[in-house]
């Protein structure tokens, strides 16, 4: 089985309007904040099952992140300008999002 790193720095760069994550492998990502909006793990936006995703209302191109809290020890709850605030970020999905951006 594969250890998945841990995250040692996440960034919320609030002018560049993006996070920049580090993780103990030494490897950093930058995630503009539209795409962890757009990308957010919710049901409301990932859609419930197997089934495709909902249509979603376009995310504007100003979008902020307003506040994040962690989650145990696996995972973060952002909160964007627009409201939604109900998807986990795992370590695991934001090194996915990092490595796919």
């Amino acid at each position: 089985m594969t250890v998945m790193p841990w995250p040692t720095e996440l960034r919320f760069q609030k002018t560049a309007q993006q996070l920049s994550v580090t993780f103990e492998d030494e490897a950093t990502f930058v995630i503009p904040y539209k795409r962890l909006r757009e990308e957010s793990p919710s049901a409301e936006v990932q859609g419930h099952g197997s089934g495709p995703k909902p249509p979603q209302p376009p995310v504007p191109s100003d979008i902020s992140v307003s506040k994040a809290d962690p989650v145990g020890r696996y995972a973060v709850r952002i909160h964007f300008t627009d409201g939604h605030s109900s998807g986990l970020y795992t370590w695991k999905y934001l090194r996915e999002l990092g490595e796919t951006g």
